[in-house]
């Protein structure tokens, strides 16, 4: 195949950020091309928006219905291959699953749905379609976060006994949604955002890590959410107690009322052996811990690393590499397995490690779970995966 795959966005038009953030990692590697959009749920503001990015007028689309029928009656040489979904919460699932239907691959911001229900049902709609799905929780595209999951299943830090993973920040300690803050506005609104606030903005993507790096799967647990900004519909805060499916147990803390936080996300990692600790905010730099041995540090592209760690840095030892690259490499992971599709081919292995449905079903079961636990005065609860 001698040509970019092809992508249009839904959502992501003016004033969106996330939008943006999408449009870098799809263009860092030079493999996808961003060839028409729905940018707006206002007809005219994704038509502007369109012409911002130098597209067409007739690949600007007034909905993503009108996108996904017009793509669909294409050319094969013409048409989008798969649909970048950068919405709120709550549109995330009426455009898979038309993009799914119709025929076309899909990749889209987290969480995958707005209900467990949703998930479960996309799920079904994924497998049926034959097309590939993909999910953005983009910390697992971090390369030294790939080093630590390799490290942890080649057992090198023996049967894992615990794991702690945070992530605070201190945005939303205000009620800056009241003042029309437009990210504040959907993620603490119930009908756009879920049952949750915090806990499925950001408490999901520490589950994820979680999961993602050990391999293992949360069981059950106990949380304790609250909502601190008076007259804040969702939670602001959560803590929640784990119990993984190979016994070991595990704190996941949430907040986004810890003032003078950023987004530090960060997560540490016990076995019987050693332990291992990454900080997004120094994210190219794994610790490694041990019984009987000094620390370690590990550091991106040197050549001690794995695989997958070295394939997912593009520069040289000491020259910064961070989000929009890990983001990146969802992309290209994703954009790489529809290649291998197109031309008949088997994909490398690592090409197939980007989050996908199975993971975005995880994530609500989460949420569902944190927020029924937290109901039930912080009961143990099942994930109902």
């Amino acid at each position: 195949m001698s040509r970019k795959i092809r992508y249009g966005m839904v959502g992501g038009g003016r004033g969106a950020f996330i939008g943006g953030v999408h449009r870098i990692a799809a263009n860092i590697d030079g493999q996808i091309e961003l060839v028409c959009g729905a940018f707006s749920s206002d007809p005219q503001k994704s038509k502007d928006s369109g012409s911002d990015f130098f597209l067409p007028a007739d690949r600007c689309y007034g909905s993503f219905e009108e996108m996904i029928q017009k793509e669909a009656a294409l050319p094969e040489g013409e048409r989008m291959d798969f649909v970048s979904i950068v919405t709120p919460n709550h549109m995330h699932f009426p455009p898979a699953k038309a993009a799914l239907e119709a025929g076309f691959h899909v990749l889209s911001d987290k969480p995958a749905t707005l209900t467990l229900e949703e998930a479960k049902a996309l799920a079904e709609i994924v497998k049926k379609s034959g097309r590939l799905y993909g999910l953005t929780h983009n910390y697992t595209g971090y390369p030294m976060v790939k080093q630590a999951r390799e490290m942890v299943h080649d057992g090198k830090l023996g049967k894992i006994r615990k794991v702690v993973v945070e992530y605070p920040q201190g945005w939303l300690a205000t009620r800056i949604e009241a003042s029309g803050q437009k990210q504040a506005e959907w993620r603490t609104d119930p009908k756009r955002s879920g049952a949750a606030g915090c806990i499925g903005d950001i408490g999901t993507h520490a589950e994820n890590l979680a999961e993602y790096i050990t391999g293992l799967q949360i069981k059950e647990l106990a949380a304790d959410i609250t909502s601190f900004v008076e007259g804040r519909a969702l939670d602001d805060d959560g803590n929640v107690l784990l119990r993984f499916d190979n016994g070991a147990k595990g704190v996941l803390h949430a907040s986004q009322i810890s003032v003078g936080e950023e987004n530090n996300l960060n997560i540490r990692v016990y076995g019987e052996k050693g332990g291992l600790e990454w900080h997004q905010r120094e994210p190219n730099t794994l610790l490694l811990k041990w019984i009987d041995q000094p620390m370690q540090v590990y550091r991106t592209a040197n050549g001690y690393l794995g695989k997958a760690a070295l394939a997912a840095g593009r520069t040289p030892p000491a020259h910064p590499e961070g989000y929009l690259e890990a983001f990146a490499n969802i992309y290209r992971n994703f954009a790489a397995h529809i290649r291998a599709e197109l031309e008949g081919t088997t994909p490398d292995p690592l090409v197939l490690d980007y989050p996908k449905i199975e993971d975005g079903v995880r994530g609500m079961a989460f949420i569902e779970a944190v927020v029924g636990s937290s109901q039930n005065n912080a009961a143990w609860t099942s994930i109902n995966a």
